[in-house]
């Protein structure tokens, strides 16, 4: 399901090398002039000239955005914080600069893990008690404030797939019977690598803006989303070892309400899961 695109962009992925900024390349990569980002992995893209070595750290994003000239830029940027926030802070004023420039930032539901008696909602104001939820409120701000009628704040659940880092974690934890880390009373919304690819072009291609929260339209609990995935892969149970942070049901979860997208591009639930025990994939990435 993919969009055949209305207008002509060139696309900058910061982070394109990383599991959902991948994703988010594989999908665009064939409808757009499509560049992207990556710091550590030489041998996959050092010889390609679509590919930008960049460490946030080190390296300066100016020159990356002098010669590639994006319309639209993806920030699927990890790393230190500080860092981060400059980084962003630069591009806002490459997008300022350029009046048909927009930027879509990869947020996170940790913005309201200060915020777990309910569901948050796009119009909810966020608070964080995590440093990593605080960070990612303090990048939203600005962007709000820089370029307020040039941003798309895309936050987004736990995110799942076939190659997930988590899912992997929980084959292995099967296989050799080892421990793995549920939260029974935690009730979380979920997405995958691939619908937000695909949510991402649709948003591209209808040049929306504002707040959207790219997640299930339903939620589980925590520890009932392994047991189930555990269930559906076949595979021995991991030791789940259960982690308790409150005594009563608490909420991380995400849920689209004002910026809904067309129901093409919604997910739920069970349809994570069945993305996630694809057997052809799994054998696929084992092979």
């Amino acid at each position: 399901m993919s969009e055949i695109p209305t207008t002509k962009h060139t696309i900058l992925i910061l982070g394109a090398s990383g599991f959902i900024g991948n994703a988010i390349y594989r999908e665009l990569g064939s409808y757009f002039k499509t560049y992207g980002t990556y710091c550590s992995q030489d041998g996959m893209y050092g010889a390609n000239q679509i590919f930008f070595k960049y460490d946030l750290e080190h390296d300066s994003i100016a020159e990356i955005l002098e010669e590639t000239q994006p319309s639209v830029i993806i920030s699927s940027l990890r790393g230190n914080f500080n860092s981060q926030y400059q980084v962003h802070s630069e591009l806002a004023k490459y997008v300022r600069a350029n009046h048909e420039c927009r930027l879509l930032y990869l947020s996170s539901v940790n913005v309201f893990d200060g915020l777990f008696q309910f569901p948050a909602f796009e119009a909810d104001t966020p608070k964080a008690e995590s440093d990593y939820g605080r960070h990612k409120i303090n990048i939203e701000r600005m962007l709000q404030e820089e370029i307020p009628a040039q941003f798309a704040i895309l936050r987004l659940p736990m995110v799942l797939g076939v190659h997930a880092p988590r899912l992997i974690q929980l084959r292995q934890a099967s296989k050799h019977k080892a421990a793995f880390e549920v939260f029974p009373n935690l009730i979380i919304s979920v997405t995958t690598a691939d619908k937000i690819a695909q949510q991402v072009h649709y948003i591209v291609n209808q040049q929306l803006d504002g707040i959207f929260h790219l997640a299930s339209e339903d939620v589980i609990h925590h520890e009932d989303l392994f047991r189930e995935l555990c269930e559906k892969l076949g595979n021995e149970r991991p030791v789940f070892k259960s982690v308790y942070k409150r005594n009563e049901d608490s909420y991380l979860a995400l849920l689209p309400k004002k910026n809904k997208l067309p129901k093409s591009y919604r997910i739920t639930v069970s349809e994570v899961i069945d993305a996630c025990t694809l057997k052809e994939e799994i054998s696929t990435f084992k092979n």
